[in-house]
């Protein structure tokens, strides 16, 4: 099969095309033709060795795509049924083996592309809007990276269940885009001196009750004075560098705040609680409730230049390798 593979850590030039031998669909698994695999900022922090790997690997978690063979002791999936997954290392193929523990059933009405794209990043904002913070009418969000993929959909969930987002972005067209998913206001970072400053004026100097940063470093003080009073910070990425080490009192100065570093997989760690999560957003994306931009879509092949995009904060929106 045709594959990208990582045989040591550094930048996009570390993802190599190659052929590699097929895999199979051993005891508890799914042998999946890959119709689509998303790209996620994990799949860059893993290959520059943020997050340990055991070298070489096939990178990407998350795909779509129809079964071609199961494995002993599966049940509940037939060969040719529509499955998407989105923890699954491996996926940067035109084949993948997917515990079958980690597959989700996709709806029929929803192309490949589609399911692909809204699985990972869907269901982390899904997590984050429901239960890492239930947000609430009235409530006014601050949501960074607004126009990428995790952004669009946490202002959609958030609008949706009554809380007024503001949004922030890089360019004009990414403010559009933002706009369209339902945030209130939109402040660009690259055009303002004080970020939380510019925050607060749309709080009436109140703050905001939710800060969901996934740039990191670059944010994460603006995102902190940002806050409310017993206001939380999710940290949920660092697409612009790690947060430094961080002294507790800090949380104290910005007015009891709280600070979590949630994950995905922490909030779908069994079988059951997957399949809830998951067909929560295939529900919402199927009634047209949460609109999924593909933002880009790459031949297998150019997985590097899809890593060198995300990470020059070129792109808006879901990026998709396609095998």
């Amino acid at each position: 099969m045709r594959a990208i593979q990582i045989s040591s850590t550094g930048g996009p030039d570390v993802l190599n095309p190659m052929e590699l031998p097929d895999p199979h669909a051993g005891p508890g698994t799914l042998l999946v033709e890959v119709a689509a695999a998303g790209v996620n900022y994990i799949d860059t922090y893993q290959r520059e060795g943020i997050y340990p790997m055991q070298l070489p690997y096939v990178p990407g978690l998350e795909g779509a795509g129809r079964v071609r063979a199961v494995g002993p002791d599966v049940s509940g999936f037939a060969v040719g049924d529509r499955v998407a997954w989105a923890e699954q290392l491996g996926s940067y193929a035109e084949l993948v083996a997917v515990s079958a523990t980690k597959a989700v059933p996709v709806p029929d009405a929803l192309p490949d592309d589609v399911a692909a794209a809204a699985l990972l990043q869907g269901m982390t904002a899904h997590a984050f809007i429901t239960d890492t913070h239930p947000v609430g009418p009235g409530e006014d969000v601050l949501v960074h990276a607004a126009a990428g993929g995790l952004g669009l959909m946490l202002t959609q969930l958030a609008t949706a269940r009554g809380a007024r987002v503001i949004g922030t972005v890089s360019t004009p067209e990414k403010e559009r885009l933002a706009r369209a998913a339902g945030a209130a206001e939109v402040v660009r970072y690259t055009e303002v001196d004080d970020l939380a400053e510019a925050v607060r004026a749309h709080t009436g100097g109140a703050g905001v009750h939710v800060v969901y940063d996934s740039v990191g470093a670059t944010t994460f003080d603006a995102s902190l004075a940002s806050l409310r009073t017993r206001g939380l910070l999710v940290l949920c990425g660092a697409s612009s560098g790690p947060v430094p080490p961080l002294d507790p009192q800090r949380l104290n100065a910005a007015g009891s705040v709280y600070l979590t570093r949630p994950k995905l997989f922490d909030y779908v760690a069994t079988p059951d609680a997957l399949a809830a999560r998951a067909a929560a957003v295939y529900d919402v994306v199927g009634e047209g409730a949460l609109d999924v931009r593909i933002g880009n879509r790459y031949p297998l092949a150019e997985a590097r230049r899809a890593h060198e995009d995300l990470q020059a904060r070129r792109t808006t929106g879901k990026l998709l390798l396609i095998p």
